[in-house]
């Protein structure tokens, strides 16, 4: 293998992995340590400060996206036909993903293999912004988790939580435009990370 010499893209130039969608190799822009939510400048490829934590309440596990994902028609219409409502559509980013670690790892900026075990149903303004939950490959305490149903709910209840109010405003509490329709379970993120990948590749890949 030739060295890289340039720095990749996080999203066009780093690979899924070749065990793809079953374990996959992500980016990670936040952790659960940051006061502030940055997210990946999609023109530039480099980390940007999106905006400082609006209450105190922190991602409480790490935070990033799918390399070579897109949330677009394809995404867009498999949430409409779960939810049962014709007017939802991909938000037009890569697919996030939250990655479950026993060891803190404190600043993002970085690759991280892990195997999806099921994902947050999560549709904000009428658009499907699907959380995928995976864990830290060869994690000690994550790590042999199969399902999301095996993490304990505390957990998923404070990434339910962070997600219906990451976005508010302190001043305007009742303006959330966020909705959680389901917890689902490791068959369904896949199909979510297909869906995703078809559509980068439509989008970005296909002439």
């Amino acid at each position: 293998m030739k060295p890289n010499y340039y720095v990749a893209h996080p999203w066009h130039g780093l690979e899924l992995g070749p065990k793809a969608p079953d374990e996959l190799d992500v980016f990670i822009e936040l952790t659960p340590q940051d006061t502030v939510k940055y997210e990946i400048d999609k023109a530039s490829g480099f980390i940007r400060v999106d905006r400082p934590q609006k209450y105190s309440n922190r991602s409480p596990t790490l935070y990033g996206f799918i390399p070579r994902t897109f949330s677009g028609e394809a995404s867009g219409k498999h949430c409409s036909d779960v939810v049962g409502r014709p007017d939802i559509v991909g938000d037009g980013d890569p697919i996030d993903i939250c990655v479950l670690s026993v060891n803190p790892i404190t600043h993002g900026n970085m690759i991280l293999t892990v195997i999806p075990i099921g994902g947050l149903r999560m549709i904000d303004k009428g658009e499907a912004d699907d959380k995928i939950v995976a864990v830290l490959k060869g994690d000690e305490v994550f790590g042999q988790i199969k399902e999301i149903s095996e993490v304990p709910k505390a957990l998923i209840n404070k990434l339910h939580h962070y997600f219906l109010t990451y976005k508010l405003d302190p001043n305007s509490p009742s303006t959330g435009t966020v909705e959680i329709t389901e917890v689902y379970d490791r068959a369904e993120a896949i199909k979510v990370i297909q869906y995703g990948i078809e559509d980068y590749i439509k989008k970005f890949v296909t002439v």
